[in-house]
């Protein structure tokens, strides 16, 4: 999912409300959406920790930019150094740039837990590499906000395999000095005549073709999309080939969010999805204006999962940090930074912005629902279509195909 840079940023508003409904699956642990437990075998085997001992001295994340910050000495905002003095755990944290990196990072075993993405969390958990939560140790898992527990991208079976830790939407952004009308559509960022040809940028993963399923979900009804992560083999074509249109306006596709603002501020970019945390960047450095919004059609997002590894090394400093990162002051600050919806609903209460929780619809479950949350692929399509849905292999060779 997300690279993004240790710095501060504004809270800006996410300045458009849903207008179409694209959630991905119920709430409930019987939900069978994409990354549902429908049709599936059961993971491997792995126990949930029973009891949390004395810390070990240390643990090793691998995060987000941005979630695990030490501003001890760079003045940053710091919720790491009272971590460890709180705890005794000192804080080793690899910054990831990708949900793939992430993936290969946790599968060498070097790392005891990671905040993963919904395009990574089905990965770790039926690759055997991470292990149910008992959220019964996570004293404040129990004010964390209903709709985010439970659901197909963090449990399996009703089991929850991490916390949840904060979401949002993947918005559309733009230069106000060059596109001086505001979209109000993802059509801009599709249209093989548009007039920002090259400077159209798109995010580069192959959770990306959901963006297009999302969007002609909205605009080819007679396609039959009802989620853009279940697509069977026309679907999947129809999305595939409309970004292959696309890859001729496309001037830079990004991962790397300090590539994205930077490309944003040189103005050879000025147009394309975005995270919030980004558009807050280039906001804060004023170098050029932008504005974001939520596309009539809806948006792709994000619900942030720390998880943690099944042969964790340092498992009591790491029940310890899921704890502590949806504390409610703590999740306040990463959220804030950040720019996104804290998952701890007491967090809304301790923002230094008391408008922040409004502006993220932070207790909104009917804004939640809406988003199309990053979930892993796969073939059982969650309905009556069986098994015939493209599972993530076959994003990823698609991806390759469509880059060229």
């Amino acid at each position: 999912m997300r690279a993004r840079t240790a710095r501060a940023g504004l809270a800006l508003a996410a300045a458009a409300t849903l207008t179409v409904v694209t959630g991905c699956g119920s709430s409930s642990s019987s939900s069978t959406g994409a990354g549902g437990t429908s049709g599936r075998p059961a993971p491997p085997a792995a126990s949930a920790q029973a009891s949390v001992g004395t810390g070990e001295g240390e643990v090793d994340l691998v995060s987000w930019a941005g979630y695990v910050m030490d501003g001890s000495k760079s003045g940053d905002p710091d919720w790491v150094t009272p971590f460890t003095k709180a705890t005794g755990c000192k804080v080793n944290n690899k910054v990831a740039g990708s949900s793939d990196e992430m993936v290969t990072l946790m599968k060498s075993g070097q790392y005891d837990g990671v905040s993963a993405s919904g395009d990574a969390t089905l990965r770790l958990i039926y690759g055997g590499v991470v292990a149910p939560v008992n959220t019964s140790l996570v004293p404040n898992y129990a004010t964390v906000s209903p709709f985010l527990k439970n659901r197909p991208w963090n449990s399996v079976g009703g089991q929850m395999y991490g916390i949840p830790h904060g979401w949002g939407a993947n918005v559309l952004m733009w230069n106000k000095g060059v596109v001086t009308q505001a979209p109000d559509s993802w059509g801009v960022v599709f249209d093989a005549n548009s007039p920002y040809k090259g400077k159209v940028t798109a995010y580069d993963s192959p959770i990306y073709i959901a963006d297009a399923a999302l969007y002609l979900k909205a605009t080819k009804p007679d396609l039959k999309i009802t989620n853009p992560y279940e697509l069977d083999d026309a679907q999947f074509k129809a999305a595939v080939d409309l970004l292959k249109q696309q890859r001729g306006i496309v001037g830079e596709y990004w991962s790397d969010a300090t590539k994205n603002i930077s490309a944003y501020e040189a103005n050879s970019i000025v147009l394309g999805t975005t995270w919030q945390y980004n558009a807050n960047v280039i906001s804060a450095d004023k170098k050029v204006q932008v504005g974001t919004t939520v596309p009539k059609e809806g948006s792709t997002g994000w619900s942030d999962t720390w998880m943690i590894a099944k042969n964790a090394k340092h498992p009591n400093c790491m029940y310890k940090w899921f704890d502590w990162i949806v504390s409610p002051k703590v999740n306040a600050q990463v959220a804030e930074y950040f720019g996104e919806a804290p998952a701890q609903t007491k967090a809304c209460q301790e923002t230094a912005d008391k408008n922040h929780c409004t502006t993220y619809h932070a207790l909104d479950q009917g804004y939640a629902d809406q988003i199309a949350y990053w979930t892993t692929p796969v073939k059982d399509c969650g309905d009556d279509r069986g098994a015939v849905c493209k599972d993530y292999s076959a994003w990823t060779q698609a991806w390759t195909e469509i880059k060229g």
